[in-house]
């Protein structure tokens, strides 16, 4: 059997893109400077995988900020407003991906949403009505040629024709019909370019095939590769699917003329029936290496899904899961992690050595005999060590009065409205402030040992007591302190807990130059001290005005870990639920009356079909929310945030988290969210972001107002909030003092407006 990689981590070992590409953006840096980093990646990453004997490796699975803003650029779906910029065509990329502010003008990036149910963002494209689809780029074929001149054979890994139409956003009266002919026709132009270059597979990635389809849904796909498939030429294409089954479409795969097929066995709950539908004829690229998750694969269960499939199949490939762009690059950095951790684990690195190991297994008579299989059979038989019998006793003696706090929330939102006497459109922030050098300095210093615990923490006071002078100066009401002890908002809290390890250089890519390092969830999991109340505590005492204490969620540090594999999500995030329980009752009992429970990643990990939405999610995941705030007092106001997603299908979900606030990012999607809060009755008070902090541009007075003025639309003015739709850690204090200077004017504005109606 062959292997095959479906697409690479691109930020480098040690983040050279991340780094490269930030210095390009502060003009340290030319734009050839920035391409030659590129380039060298591009070429290192094929390196590694062809010494590790895969046969399929993709080229074009580069990309400097996201996949799908490089299909829209490919086709020539650039909105009008980035081309009238006049800057070169990488500017121009960057900017359709962060926006732009300068002398040339002054844009918003694209929308940004969550890929399927990853924590990686892709950029939504944008078809306006004047759009002319059309091959327009170059990049796949030069990407192509680069390995090819290097020796490498690869397979061009494009997003899919049909996938790319579901994930646009129409901004007039266009529809994907309307554009469907245009778009096969590029794609056909595609295959005849990559004929020419001698390519002997094309790569379609298709994952929106595992979502549900409608009858309309599986026209467009018919017709749109129906029109490709006829003119692929001597090429053959592979139709790639991940993060799922498609059980709504696999008599159309298996009745079009692909060469391949990939499927999804890991995430995939039906792809092993599924795949006795589809043409024997076709290659099956297996997805049996976990591209999601970082524990090494179980050969045994490995090879019985390989040998159920043979009988069916012709040729079988054996594939990773997913692209590894969700992995972190290789274990071969974590020189601190102890080896009896390390033995249990495989990185994108490792996954390779894994493919080829199984490549082995497969080519023997006796594959069961081979010392690749009975090492790792070895493995898997030995105790990992990872049992708290206290917690397993906590968790199972949970009650349905646990979930439930009184009094209800009506009486609630009375009751803290005269405690804390807030002013109409009450302003805050998410939580965190910008994490500036001498800050990533001083926490650095401390893990090295370099200054002790208490030039640390009078170095993080004086930190927390500027960042609360500073909030009262800008005339904020509610104010936060800063986090300037955090790392990251999962990995610090992971860091405080029993059962989780944690690594040096294990960063994946989360959105553009933004890398998170998520935790592992080892064992069951418990509280080993308090997290954050000495700081929040700190912090009250400074001022006068109610101080946010700041947690992060069960489901969101759950989902932002690579999870256990041994027990079950919903009884892993009921442990950390408890856990985070008892800092909240701690917070309380100190004096902090507002305490913000961060569910940033709730959608994340909401199965892709809305059958599944109850049984295998919510069902766990906002009862752990509850849990986590249902023993405090009424007075005690809980808020919650929530990131990048489409919300508007679990409204009324997230209203049963019985939060007293919450707040979204909102802002890069036009606030599309309100129509749905008003649909729904959202009974909560709302905060939806009024700008974006993920590009460095500075709101006006006048943009804030104007958005302010569309909530009211549809938001009773008495339950909305005003405030920036994420964190502020990765923006610079010269962002952020003028944006929030103008956040607090356009509030004060506001409320002039109205109460003079």
């Amino acid at each position: 059997m062959k292997t095959s990689v479906i697409g690479y981590p691109r930020i480098g070992k040690d983040r050279e893109l991340k780094f490269a590409s930030e210095k390009y953006f502060r003009n340290e840096i030319t734009e050839n400077e920035l391409l030659e980093t590129a380039k060298a990646l591009r070429l290192s990453h094929w390196e590694v995988q062809k010494s590790n004997g895969i046969d399929f490796i993709s080229s074009n699975d580069f990309s400097f900020y996201d996949n799908v803003l490089d299909t829209a650029v490919l086709l020539n779906a650039v909105p009008k407003r980035y081309r009238e910029l006049g800057v070169s065509e990488l500017d121009t990329y960057f900017a359709m991906a962060k926006g732009y502010q300068g002398d040339k003008g002054d844009v918003k990036a694209l929308a940004m949403k969550k890929w399927f149910n990853t924590n990686y963002h892709y950029m939504v494209p944008e078809i306006e009505d004047d759009t002319e689809i059309s091959l327009s780029g170059t990049k796949p074929f030069d990407e192509y040629c680069e390995a090819d001149k290097n020796g490498i054979k690869t397979k061009p890994d494009i997003i899919g024709a049909f996938t790319f139409l579901k994930l646009a956003r129409f901004t007039g009266n266009k529809t994907a019909d309307d554009i469907a002919d245009s778009v096969a026709q590029a794609y056909c132009e595609i295959l005849e370019k990559f004929n020419s270059l001698g390519a002997e597979w094309v790569q379609f990635d298709e994952p929106y095939l595992v979502r549900d389809l409608n009858d309309a849904d599986k026209v467009l796909f018919v017709s749109l590769y129906e029109k490709i498939l006829s003119q692929k030429g001597s090429a053959k294409v592979l139709l790639q699917t991940y993060f799922g089954d498609v059980r709504d479409c696999c008599d159309e795969i298996s009745s079009l003329d692909f060469d391949g097929v990939g499927l999804d066995f890991v995430e995939g709950k039906m792809s092993l029936d599924i795949a006795d539908k589809i043409d024997g004829n076709k290659v099956l690229f297996a997805g049996v290496v976990n591209g999601k998750n970082i524990w090494k694969n179980n050969y045994e269960k490995t090879t019985g899904i390989i040998d159920k499939l043979k009988s069916h199949f012709g040729e079988i490939v054996i594939n990773t899961s997913c692209s590894l762009l969700h992995s972190p690059y290789t274990l071969k950095s974590e020189t601190k992690l102890d080896e009896s951790f390390t033995k249990h684990l495989a990185f994108a690195e490792e996954k390779l050595v894994e493919l080829n190991e199984l490549k082995k297994i497969f080519s023997s008579e006796n594959p069961s005999q081979t010392e690749e299989y009975k090492t790792n059979a070895a493995l898997f038989s030995e105790d990992r060590d990872c049992d708290n019998k206290e917690v397993q006793k906590k968790t199972a003696a949970l009650s349905e009065n646990d979930f439930v706090r009184l009094p209800e929330f009506a009486e609630r939102e009375k009751i803290q409205k005269t405690v804390f006497s807030l002013p109409l459109f009450p302003t805050t922030t998410i939580g965190s402030f910008p994490q500036t050098a001498d800050v990533r300095q001083n926490r650095a210093k401390f893990r090295r040992g370099e200054i002790s615990a208490e030039e640390y923490e009078t170095f993080n006071k004086q930190k927390i007591k500027e960042c609360v002078a500073l909030q009262e100066k800008i005339g904020l009401d509610v104010l936060v302190h800063g986090e300037f002890e955090r790392n990251d908002m999962v990995e610090y809290f992971g860091e405080c807990l029993d059962g989780f390890i944690f690594t040096s250089k294990a960063w994946v890519q989360s959105y553009g130059t933004r890398c998170v390092k998520p935790p592992i969830v080892w064992g069951d999991v418990s509280r080993a001290k308090p997290m954050t109340v000495k700081w929040s505590a700190y912090a009250q005492s400074l001022t006068e005005k109610p101080m946010k204490g700041m947690l992060t969620g069960p489901v969101t540090i759950l989902n932002w870990s690579f999870p256990r594999e041994d027990i079950s999500l919903k009884e892993c995030a009921y442990q950390i639920a408890l856990a985070i329980r008892e800092e909240v009752i701690d917070l309380e009992a100190n004096g902090i009356k507002i305490i913000q429970v961060d569910e940033a990643a709730l959608r994340e990990k909401l199965p892709l079909r809305k059958s599944d939405w109850k049984s295998d999610y919510l069902d766990w995941a906002i009862p752990a929310f509850r849990l986590v705030h249902s023993g405090v007092k009424a007075e005690t106001q809980i808020h919650t945030h929530m990131c990048y997603s489409e919300f508007t299908d679990i409204i009324k979900d997230i209203d049963n988290m019985d939060a007293d606030v919450i707040t979204f990012e909102a802002s890069r999607s036009d606030l599309t969210i309100l129509d749905s809060l008003k649909e729904n009755n959202f009974r909560t008070q709302v905060g939806p972001g009024v700008y974006d902090i993920h590009s460095p541009r500075i709101p006006s007075v006048d943009e804030i107002v104007s958005a302010v003025e569309k909530m009211l639309l549809k938001i009773p003015k008495e339950k909305l909030w005003i405030n920036p739709d994420c964190g502020l850690k990765t923006r610079g204090n010269e962002e952020t003092v003028p944006s929030l200077e103008n956040l607090v004017k356009a509030a004060k504005l506001s409320r002039k407006n109205v109460l003079e109606k």
